[in-house]
Formats: structure tokens, C-alpha cells, sequence
């Protein structure tokens, strides 16, 4: 079925799905030093789930998810399971608006998991913007870290990168193996799998004393907002305008987590930070071909 014809609805729902995923790493970095990692995340896939599993059931998807539950469980490590507790991890030293900037590269992992493991073609547009966006990284990392001295900083970064690792070979599986599956069922399946396999992990990490108050209300957002509510909105704009263009979020989630950040967390927000993220979202836009597609679409509606 052909995506509908963007309305101001649908660009308002994708600034705004792009500033749920934007505060995801400012709550991250909120909670993740009272919680631990794997608690947290076993908070966030679990409080996810409470919103998701009825949206399954009533839309009559779990039959899907008993059908092609190897598959989701293996897509459930890579996209939830791993990547959520590592960027938790990296959260711990590094800033929210970093850690984002460095999550934008999963369209680079994506093409090179694709071409080493199924032998897609890289064209040479992907390899400069790869070049280009790993640039960027590489300058974030030299501001942020001065001379490398800190062993837990290069961790962190570490830890982040390797989310976006994760994350590439969650979206080749998808394709390869669960392309006919519906979003819902694979989110929800997934979200399953990722509480059970998170809750030994919870358990042992539990907090002594279990902390009260407001910090609960990042726990929640981050897996209510920033995961249940998020998805189906994301899935119900792919419905509505198609894959490649909802998919340009991935231009406006830094740039929001850098604005949460600096605004709730007074995290510095350098014109040389500004220049790298720069660097890495055009590498991303000649990688995954979207900035060629965005200019095409402002052209025709400009020409209107």
C-alpha cells in the first residue's frame, strides 16, 4: 500500500516522537546512577510492555508473536536486551546529548552488518558518508575526553558504540527475518523476551533501598513514553507516510537531547560538540541516502 501524502499532522508527530526519543537519554542519565543498569532496563521493557501487550491483544497480533518467537527472542537481544542496558552503562559517565550523537550511528553499522554478513552493496556515497560520520565521532570523543585519560569515559563511549552495533544487527534481522511480521507483534514480543531475560540480572542489581519520589517518573517515562507510547507512534506513522520518511527522526533526536540536557541537566552544549554532531548526521544522510531524499522533498514541495 503507497504511503499517504504528508499532512501537518504526520510532521507534527514526528517532531514530536523525536523528542520523546531525544529525552529517552536524558532520563537514562537521570536514573541510571540510582538504579544501575540492568534494574532500570528491566523497568523500562517491563512498564513498556504494560502499554503494548493490551495494543497487541486487542489488534488480535500474538498469534504472530507464538509463530515466530525465535527469531523475535534473538531480535529481543539485539534491540533491546543489549543496547538498552549498554547505553544505560554509558550514561553513567558520559553526558545524555553525547551519548545520542554516538547512537546516530547506527545507520553506518546497519550498512557495514549488511555488506559483511549478506554482501549488500555499499555504494560510494554510503563509504563517504561512513568516512564522514565516524570523523565526527572521532572529534566528539577527542572534545569530550581532552587527552583519552579516562579509562571510564572510553568505556562508556565503548559501551555506546557497541549499542549501535547492536542496534545495526537488530535492523538487518528485522529485514531478513521478520519482514512480513507486524511492528506491534514484534515490539511486544520482543519487550517479553527482554523482561524475562533482564529479570536475573534486575534481581541481583536490586537497590538495598529502594529509591522514593520523583526519580520514578524518569523510570517511568523512559519505558511508558520514551518505549510503549513511542513505538506506536512510530509504527502508526510508517502506516501513514512510509518508512523513509519517518525515519528522518534520526536527524532531530540528537539535536533534541542535546536541548533536554542542557535545559534539566545544564550539560554544555560546545560549538565544537555542535560541529561533530554536524559531521555525523550528514554522514548518516549520504549513508542511508535520506538527505538526497529530504532535498528532493523540499524541492517538489517548494516548487508547489
Amino acid at each position: 500500500m503507497k504511503a499517504a501524502e504528508p499532512a501537518l499532522e504526520d510532521y507534527l508527530v514526528l517532531i514530536l516522537l523525536s523528542a520523546i526519543w531525544g529525552a529517552s537519554f536524558l532520563f537514562l542519565r537521570i536514573s541510571s546512577p540510582v538504579f544501575g543498569p540492568f534494574f532500570l532496563i528491566e523497568m523500562r521493557v517491563a512498564s513498556a510492555l504494560l502499554v503494548l501487550l493490551p495494543v497487541c491483544i486487542i489488534l488480535g497480533k500474538q498469534h504472530e508473536i507464538v509463530a515466530n518467537w525465535r527469531a523475535i527472542f534473538l531480535l529481543s537481544i539485539c534491540n533491546m536486551t543489549m543496547p538498552f542496558c549498554l547505553l544505560a552503562y554509558a550514561t553513567l559517565s558520559i553526558g545524555a546529548g553525547f551519548a545520542s550523537i554516538i547512537n546516530a550511528t547506527v545507520p553506518f553499522f546497519t550498512a557495514i552488518i549488511a555488506f559483511i554478513l549478506w554482501q549488500q552493496r555499499l555504494a560510494l556515497n554510503a563509504v563517504v558518508g561512513m568516512l564522514i560520520g565516524f570523523f565526527g565521532v572521532v572529534l566528539l570523543m577527542l572534545d569530550y575526553s581532552g587527552p583519552l585519560s579516562s579509562s571510564g569515559n572510553l568505556l562508556a563511549i565503548g559501551a555506546a558504540l557497541l549499542g549501535s552495533v547492536f542496534y545495526g544487527l537488530a535492523i538487518n534481522l528485522m529485514a531478513k527475518y521478520l519482514p512480513t511480521v507486524s511492528g506491534v507483534a514484534v515490539t511486544t514480543g520482543s519487550l517479553i523476551f527482554s523482561s524475562l531475560s533482564l529479570l536475573p540480572l534486575a534481581l541481583w542489581q536490586m537497590p538495598e533501598n529502594m529509591p522514593t519520589g520523583s526519580i520514578w517518573f524518569s523510570v517511568l517515562a523512559l519505558g511508558i513514553i520514551c518505549t510503549g507510547f513511542a513505538f506506536v507512534l512510530f509504527y502508526r506513522l510508517i502506516s501513514r507516510i512510509g518508512s523513509n520518511l519517518a525515519v528522518t527522526n534520526t536527524f532531530l533526536i540528537p539535536l533534541f537531547s542535546l536541548f533536554w540536557a542542557n535545559l534539566f541537566l545544564a550539560e554544555e552544549v560546545t560549538l565544537f560538540m555542535l560541529f561533530a554532531c554536524t559531521l555525523v548526521l550528514m554522514g548518516v544522510g549520504l549513508t542511508t541516502g535520506s538527505l538526497a531524499r529530504l532535498i528532493s522533498f523540499c524541492r517538489a514541495k517548494m516548487l508547489r
